[in-house]
């Protein structure tokens, strides 16, 4: 059993950094370039076509310099491929040392990407759309294909072309899922943001309640924020990021 754990050791060695890593003895230098060329095909596809805008801001030298950095020093605490883009975000906010081709915003912007395709693929559904004859009244929720984020870079906006070079102020998004299951974000500002937040928090408050908080917190007039938020809680109820209950 040592002498076999030995051989796939150095084979996953060699697998992970074949350029300095030795081969593992007695293998065939074409089956080797077979193995080598499918582990790192596979996961560079799946990491390419997880993170798109981020692999279209870097040479093809880079990127692949990045994704064998990953492969060789990067231990995945998930045995699935299809989690490969969790771990991808895992090794930039982690463990990548900056590097000259690196944008400032890699990490923020991955974590967005990531964000969109974990909403894509998510098995829960959007709160359904029904009339609310009394808005103050219902009981706001988060739908479960909600996120709100802060980051420092406007990540939505990012892509070749439109490359900030510094973090601005924070950027507050609502990144959701319609209930055409077609993946949405909102740009929001830092009350809309807090209000959310609270709806996401709120263990069966009415809305009026919620807004309530939000006034106190924002040491704004009541009754100006009520206006306000019964009107932002409506639009996020139709785009499916709030469900209301009666």
């Amino acid at each position: 059993m040592s002498r076999m754990r030995e051989s796939q050791m150095r084979m996953a060695n060699f697998l992970r950094n074949p350029e300095e890593a030795p081969p593992p003895p007695g293998v065939e230098a074409r089956r080797l370039q077979i193995y080598q060329d499918l582990i790192y095909n596979n996961i560079e596809g799946f990491i390419s076509s997880g993170f798109p805008v981020l692999r279209s801001l870097y040479s093809d030298e880079d990127w692949h310099s990045m994704v064998r950095d990953f492969i060789d020093g990067h231990r995945c605490e998930s045995p699935y491929f299809l989690e490969i883009s969790q771990e991808f975000l895992r090794y930039l906010m982690e463990r990548r040392e900056p590097q000259p081709a690196d944008p400032a915003f890699a990490a923020e912007l991955a974590h967005y990407e990531w964000v969109e395709l974990a909403l894509d693929v998510a098995e829960e559904q959007a709160p359904p759309l029904c009339p609310v004859p009394d808005m103050a009244a219902a009981v706001p929720a988060l739908s479960p294909l909600a996120w709100v984020l802060s980051y420092h870079f406007p990540v939505h906006r990012i892509g070749p072309g439109h490359e900030p070079s510094a973090a601005s102020e924070p950027v507050f998004l609502a990144v959701y899922r319609n209930r055409e299951d077609d993946v949405k974000f909102v740009e929001l500002n830092a009350a809309t943001a807090r209000l959310l937040e609270l709806v996401r928090e709120n263990q069966g408050g009415s809305a009026a309640a919620v807004l309530a908080q939000l006034a106190a917190e924002m040491g704004s007039e009541p009754e100006t924020i009520a206006n306000f938020g019964l009107e932002q809680l409506a639009q996020f109820h139709h785009l499916g990021i709030v469900a209301l209950t009666t």
